[in-house]
This record gives C-alpha cells, structure tokens and sequence, in this order.
C-alpha cells in the first residue's frame, strides 16, 4: 500500500512543484516505486517530468475523475517517472462536480493504483478549493512549503483550518507532515530570526517545522526547464543536497 504524501500551499512561488518533483526523484534513486499526480490545472509538475499535458490529451487526471478512463490508463512512464499529468481542463471540475461525495473523487479515482506503488506524491493547485479537498481527503500527510517570511507563515492558518475540516468530514487521519522552509538564506542574520519566528508559529498552528531548509537556487529552475533529474543535472548543488537531506528526513519522521 503506498504513501500518500500531498503537497500544497494556498500561496504561490513558494516552491511547492519543485519541491513535488524533488521529492520524487530523490525516492526514484532509493529505489521506490514512485507515482506523481498532478493536481495543478497549470501542469508545471507534468511539464517537468516530461510528461505530455497537451490540452488535446485525452488521457489526464481530469479524464480520470469523470469516469471516462481508469487511472491506470491515464498513468505516462515517462523517463523520470511515472505521472498522471494534468492540464487547464482540471480547473472545470470545481464547476462539473458540485454534488455530495465530491471530495472523493481523487481517493475513488487512485484507489486501484495504491498497491502498485510505495509512495504516491500529490502536487496540489495554490488554493484551497474543492481540488485541494479532494488531494488532503485521499492523502496520509501534507507537506506545506512555505517561504522564510512571517506574512507566509501567517497565512498558513486558513490551509490549518481546511486541513481541519478535511479531518472532520471525510479523512480523520491525515496529518501535516510539516512546514519546510524554501529559498532559505541561512547566512542571513534575518533569516535565522525568521526561523525562530516560525518556529513559534508552527507551534501555534500545531504544525512541525522541519529541520531542513532549502536555499534558493537556479540549478533548480534550470533543471525543471530542461525536464532533467535535479540529481544528475546538478548534483553538487547545495539546493539539491537539501533536497536529499528532506527526503532523509521524512522518511525518518516515517512520512515516506
């Protein structure tokens, strides 16, 4: 049975897709079984896996969630990794399904692929509408990426509060994996005041901040450009060994 672990924050630019794809090739060279699903209408995350989103695709997770196809059919092998990809046709699902059940469409969708993978990762939209509901309802944590910055933090109370309602309502046991800190500068002296700030936040919100943080860096952006393994196109990158160092860590905390 695989792990489910969604990534997601209401706030774009925080490096939520980055650090989707990070993630995953980090598992992929531990050897996993990984599957990615994008759940972001703006498909960044298919685009950097190589996978092909074209709108006139008839075989995404928007296909998917209607029934028209089984998610193994939707499933691109693509060189980096497996993908169900996702494009601007997702966005009509807010308006398509408006009925009782709705937040289970994703977990009734992926059900029949759980057992063929050990971790599926979830790239959610930047939002907390029904997309978002539907990835926490079929996921066992949520990872939020958040930037070094107490306005960011501070919004993270309403993504909190929908986690919450989600727990209530249709998943009792998922859980946040933790807030990490992305475009971290750590030789800042603001930075490290920014830490212990968020620090006191995450304890507010009942949220873990993890130990690791991730600097800024353009061998990322660089890499999802040219649709490459951040591990082979930069390996001694120091953004890409904080990467490596995250997915240590969460597989310790026993998220992955």
């Amino acid at each position: 049975m695989a792990k489910i672990l969604c990534v997601s924050n209401q706030k774009g630019g925080v490096g939520k897709t980055t650090t989707t794809n990070a993630i995953a090739m980090g598992l992929k060279h531990l050897g996993r079984r990984v599957l990615c699903v994008d759940f972001d209408p703006q498909g960044d995350l298919s685009f950097s896996l190589r996978a092909d989103n074209r709108v006139v695709m008839q075989n995404s997770i928007y296909h998917a969630l209607k029934g028209e196809l089984l998610a193994v059919q939707t499933i691109q092998h693509t060189p980096l990794c497996d993908v169900i990809p996702s494009n601007m046709l997702l966005s009509a699902i807010e308006l398509e399904f408006t009925g009782k059940g709705r937040e289970y469409l994703l977990s009734k969708c992926l059900k029949p692929v759980f057992n063929l993978y050990d971790n599926i990762l979830i790239d959610s939209p930047p939002a907390l509408g029904i997309l978002t509901v539907n990835a926490f309802t079929v996921s066992d944590y949520v990872l939020i990426p958040a930037l070094p910055d107490i306005f960011s933090l501070q919004g993270l109370v309403q993504l909190k509060g929908t986690l919450e309602e989600v727990r209530k309502k249709s998943n009792p046991n998922v859980k946040a994996a933790g807030i990490v800190l992305t475009h971290f500068a750590s030789r800042e002296t603001v930075s490290k005041v920014i830490k212990e700030a968020s620090s006191d936040i995450a304890n507010q919100l009942d949220v873990p901040l993890l130990n690791t943080t991730i600097r800024q860096s353009n061998a990322l952006t660089n890499a999802q450009i040219h649709r490459e393994d951040i591990y082979k196109f930069a390996s001694r990158n120091k953004a890409v060994g904080d990467y490596k160092a995250l997915v240590e860590e969460l597989i310790k905390r026993e998220v992955l």
